[in-house]
């Protein structure tokens, strides 16, 4: 007689496994996550990788403006002003950049003849360059020397050649350096609107659902108003109280405006969660009503949370760009895709005007649809409902 095997025991998994599962099945939402590393990278090295990491990525080079993407230019570097020059410090190129250590403008073609450089004009595009000009290497180098030394030195450090791969825009900045910039304005005012929604929200909304009543009322009543007005009104308003239309006022704006979708989700689930039974024991146990919200009902929120702040992080993207277009956000020169936008659009009919506008409408397009996409994917990754098969 055969022998009666046991069935194998299942092993119990917690269900952030199932959670993870069914997330990393999600194509869609694995493509917008590795769309937002990829930006929250860049962002993070900042003018580390930037092919122009002066301060804003402003270095203006006015005979290349509005050229298009792929073009080579022949770069002369001349000594900058000596007080114009900082130390280097990798931390502080990190947060603001570095002043350019060289006063730089392009030229068509060069010879060295003796100890002198002979330069033509680039394109005749400056009415000041009509004609050759000529500088001594030891101008250029700053330093004396030998005529062999200086020419090699000139050679290798003054005259760059260098590619725009996406062209410059009307003030002849790099605009690939701009568009990487702009993904640390993009991606700080999402997060700061995030932080500021999450911790006003989920304060007032679990004080009102919780606590139930009159306070209930007057705090729901305080929701619909706020809910009632625009964003950008919100935005302006709030711009206009603060005196002040800076980069910080603009991430503080948005986060204002955008905890009221936070604080009804919180009321909602609060009110659903305050009769349960692991609630009723805190109480009989006489627990505080502040260490039931923070330790025991808002930690079975999670997954109604980081689904609407994904949300709110698009949506908090969406607005600043509109407010940087309309001129209410970041200011010039700071490189706002909402702003780089406007440029382009006001150079719309030319043959600039087209890519100009097309590049930041692109990556702001892309990353509000990458975190839409993992939006989703975080719903049905924390929907039970949702077959594995199917991640």
């Amino acid at each position: 007689m055969a022998a009666i095997t046991a069935p194998a025991p299942t092993t119990a998994r917690p269900p952030s496994y199932y959670v993870r599962q069914r997330l990393l099945g999600n194509k869609p939402a694995m493509f917008g996550l590795g769309f937002i590393a990829l930006c929250t990278l860049i962002a993070v090295l900042g003018y580390w990788v930037l092919p122009d990491n002066s301060p804003s990525a402003n270095n203006s080079i006015v005979q290349l403006q509005k050229e298009p993407p792929g073009f080579q230019a022949t770069i002369l570097r001349l000594p900058a002003p000596k007080d114009s020059v900082s130390a280097d410090n990798v931390f502080l190129t990190w947060w603001q950049g570095r002043a350019p250590r060289y006063a730089e403008q392009p030229i068509g073609s060069y010879r060295i003849v003796g100890d002198s450089l002979i330069t033509e004009p680039y394109r005749n595009h400056s009415a000041l360059a009509d004609k050759s000009r000529r500088y001594s290497l030891a101008q250029i180098t700053g330093h004396t020397g030998s005529a062999a030394e200086l020419r090699q030195e000139v050679e290798e450090t003054h005259i760059v050649h260098r590619t725009y791969w996406l062209g410059t825009d009307k003030a002849g900045r790099d605009e690939l350096s701009r568009l990487l910039l702009g993904t640390r304005i993009s991606l700080g005012i999402g997060l700061v609107a995030v932080l500021i929604s999450l911790a006003l929200g989920m304060l007032i909304g679990a004080v009102a659902g919780y606590v139930g009543g009159w306070v209930d009322s007057l705090l729901l009543g305080l929701m619909t108003v706020v809910w009632s007005i625009p964003g950008i009104m919100l935005v302006i308003a709030i711009s206009l109280a603060l005196d002040s239309k800076g980069v910080w006022t603009s991430f503080v704006a948005v986060g204002l405006t955008m905890w009221v979708d936070v604080a009804r989700v919180v009321r909602g689930q609060m009110l659903s969660l305050r009769t349960t039974t692991f609630v009723e024991a805190g109480r009989v146990l006489g627990l505080p009503q502040s260490r039931l919200i923070a330790r025991h009902l808002l930690p079975n929120m999670t997954g109604p949370l980081i689904v609407i702040a994904t949300s709110n992080f698009a949506a908090a993207i969406l607005l600043e760009a509109g407010l940087s277009f309309l001129g209410l956000g970041v200011q010039p020169p700071a490189p706002s895709w909402g702003l780089m936008v406007n440029e382009g659009f006001q150079l719309l009919g030319t043959q600039a005007g087209l890519w100009l506008t097309l590049l930041p409408g692109l990556a702001i397009s892309l990353l509000v649809l990458s975190f839409n996409l993992l939006g989703n994917g975080l719903r049905d990754a924390y929907d039970p409902k949702t077959p594995l098969s199917h991640a």
